[in-house]
């Protein structure tokens, strides 16, 4: 069986990116990729398939929208299952405080096993649904990526900014029209401005798309 580490395929393009990204930190980035290349595809957290567009379609996707992310932010990731974009973030931006949210026992496991080879100690995993961590954790930032809808997600993210932040969804070519089928849920739930923005144009061949909502409870439209 081959070596899943020499699956892994990096562009000088995208080496170039992951470089102005994680700077001095790019070794503990390498390390994450190969904790998912390896014991993240034998656990079932990535398909095989995955390998090789491991930097392109999923770190350096996740990890570009660290420009979104005031700096000190204490960021909460839902549905972090294998660490994206939680723990691109945590790598990127050792500012920040991650909390990661995960409900499934065998990735909450692996995620804190990388978290402690990586010495990440500005990350916390907690073994819960976003609902129940509602009133536990109150997030200035609320990241999440292949969850679900943004109509469900909202409902998932929004709860745990405790009345005022943002959420940073990272989402597909169908953002805009999540957003028109959320809007209501959006608005009910404190949201005051909800907008699809396009990061790493610079950076990346496929930029990231992002859908921000803005939260603030005491400005709630009607």
């Amino acid at each position: 069986m081959a070596d899943p580490l020499t699956m892994v395929d990096i562009t000088p393009a995208e080496l170039s990116a992951a470089e102005k990204i994680f700077g001095d930190r790019l070794d503990l980035a390498k390390r994450y990729v190969e904790h998912l290349a390896t014991s993240g595809t034998e656990r079932g957290l990535i398909g095989p398939r995955e390998i090789p567009r491991l930097w392109s379609r999923h770190v350096l996707n996740c990890a570009v929208i660290e420009s979104e992310i005031p700096e000190g932010s204490h960021v909460a990731d839902v549905g972090s299952g294998a660490g994206l974009p939680g723990l691109c973030l945590a790598i990127a931006r050792p500012d920040l405080e991650l909390t990661l949210i995960e409900p499934l026992e065998r990735r909450v496991i692996w995620l804190q096993e990388v978290v402690d080879d990586l010495g990440l100690d500005n990350v916390t995993v907690m073994r819960t649904r976003a609902e129940l961590a509602v009133g536990h954790v109150e997030a200035d930032v609320v990241t999440a990526r292949a969850v679900s809808a943004l109509s469900n997600l909202a409902g998932l993210t929004i709860p745990l900014l405790a009345g005022k932040g943002e959420v940073v969804a990272i989402k597909g070519r169908s953002a805009a029209e999540e957003i028109e089928k959320a809007a209501k849920t959006i608005r009910k739930l404190g949201g005051v401005e909800t907008s699809v923005l396009t990061v790493g144009e610079h950076l990346l061949e496929e930029p990231t798309t992002v859908v921000r909502i803005v939260v603030n409870k005491s400005q709630k439209k009607a």
